[in-house]
């Protein structure tokens, strides 16, 4: 009887408990900017800003500017960054499915192991930035600049990237299979060892590449 009474007061005060938990919960904020699941913080400062692990998807950032920020682990699915400026990010595996980063700056960024499918990248520019391992497939990338970025083992797979500069890229053990490379530019990439069944290269320049697919 005893033990029947310690159980229903504690299923009785296990309520109250969370309540008080969640009453003494404050959203994040940075320069202003609520860091939390669909904020509006378009043009925001978020310069150098920690903001790993948190939950923010489907938030508006467009022409934000995260110049430094780190978001290792970060959930930005669906979030629309058209816009912002990325540079030097620290992303490890952060979550950008069905994200938005459409004419976003995302140079000399980490963003190994970095989830990214069906990711909106039109013209964007990663130069310089490691995605080792990233997965990107059936994202689109058309007219993007990827120029000496390490893509090695990423995944691009039914990706779209018709007139994106890849010059000096790394693509070594890259998913390629059927990705759209039409108009492309991958002078002086490294596609060895590069799975490309059923991609297309139309109109592909290719020269000084290695591994590419010359009698395409």
């Amino acid at each position: 009887m005893k033990h029947f009474a310690s159980i229903c007061l504690v299923a009785a005060m296990s309520p109250a408990l969370a309540g008080d938990y969640l009453a003494d919960y404050q959203v994040p904020e940075f320069n202003g900017c609520k860091l939390e699941a669909k904020t509006v913080c378009p043009g925001a400062d978020l310069r150098g800003a920690d903001l790993s692990n948190l939950d923010l998807q489907l938030a508006d950032f467009k022409g934000a500017d995260f110049t430094g920020a780190t978001l290792n682990h970060t959930n930005l699915r669906g979030a629309d960054l058209g816009g912002a400026t990325l540079d030097k990010v620290t992303a490890h595996r952060v979550n950008l499915y069905r994200a938005s980063i459409r004419g976003a700056k995302v140079r000399h960024a980490r963003l190994q192991g970095a989830q990214g499918e069906y990711l909106f990248a039109q013209g964007a520019d990663f130069s310089g930035t490691d995605m080792t391992g990233a997965n990107f497939s059936f994202s689109r990338f058309s007219g993007a600049t990827l120029q000496q970025s390490n893509l090695a083992f990423a995944s691009f797979e039914i990706a779209w990237l018709p007139k994106a500069d890849l010059n000096a890229a790394n693509l070594f053990g890259a998913n390629l299979q059927e990705a759209k490379f039409g108009h492309a530019n991958l002078a002086g990439a490294d596609l060895r060892a590069t799975r490309i069944h059923y991609a297309t290269f139309e109109g592909t320049y290719m020269e000084g590449c290695q591994g590419c697919p010359f009698d395409w």
